[in-house]
């Protein structure tokens, strides 16, 4: 039992840091989006 939590717990971290490098990746993508069309209105 001990072992299925250890395991439980490294996958909980490792999803958290994907999501964490995924929503960074968005967040980039947002920002181009934006300066794009700060570029257009000028």
């Amino acid at each position: 039992m001990k072992m299925f939590s250890t395991l439980f717990l490294v996958l909980v971290m490792a999803a958290q840091l994907a999501a964490c490098n995924t929503m960074q990746g968005f967040g980039k993508d947002v920002q181009r989006g934006g300066e794009a069309i700060e570029r257009g209105a000028r």
